[in-house]
């Protein structure tokens, strides 16, 4: 008797199955919890990766891959209160790593070019130092006024959470906030924005 000297690919199949060891996967765990933060946090955190990078295509790179990092981690995150704060150092993480593997190139020309302006955006330089002279005001109200304030406007978080975090209630929040604006509307050197 003679044996087949070619097997069906089934049975050949079946035979690789049979002789190559499995290796054990992890399945797939979704986390509600993680999406629902994602899609509730999202803006403030690509606001804070836009300020990490001068691009917002990179920015966008950047949140998701601290997503992804915070993803894998969901776990062991024992506070998920804290997760903005895990976020950011992820986020603040990763950019250090992009910048250290970084190769520059540089190319000398005879001209510096200049980017074109957008219409209705103002000159780059104004907006600047408009920022820079609100974060010396910022930076002179009272600590706990300044806290509200940078919570509240710079970090978008509503009265209720600004409350929460701050451990005080909402009408104290509501009247430090309103007296930091009087304070920041009458602030000198904003005179320049009124006018």
């Amino acid at each position: 008797m003679t044996t087949p000297v070619c097997t069906s690919a089934s049975e050949a199949a079946t035979a690789a199955r049979q002789t190559t060891p499995t290796l054990p996967t992890r399945p797939y765990a979704p986390y509600p919890s993680f999406s629902s933060y994602v899609r509730a946090r999202q803006p403030v955190l690509l606001r804070t990766a836009r300020s990490l990078t001068a691009n917002p295509s990179d920015a966008e790179d950047l949140l998701q891959t601290a997503l992804a990092k915070t993803y894998v981690a969901w776990e062991r995150i024992e506070d998920h209160r804290a997760l903005d704060g895990y976020v950011r150092r992820a986020l603040l993480n990763t950019r250090t790593s992009q910048w250290r593997k970084r190769k520059v190139d540089e190319f000398a020309c005879d001209e510096l070019p200049e980017p074109e302006p957008v219409p209705g955006t103002g000159d780059p330089a104004e907006r600047q130092a408009l920022h820079d002279a609100m974060w010396r005001a910022i930076m002179r109200l009272p600590a706990r006024q300044r806290a509200m304030v940078v919570l509240r406007y710079y970090e978008d978080l509503s009265e209720a959470q600004t409350a929460e975090v701050l451990d005080v209630s909402v009408g104290t929040v509501k009247s430090a906030v309103s007296r930091a604006l009087g304070k920041l509307r009458d602030d000198p050197e904003l005179g320049f924005v009124r006018s």
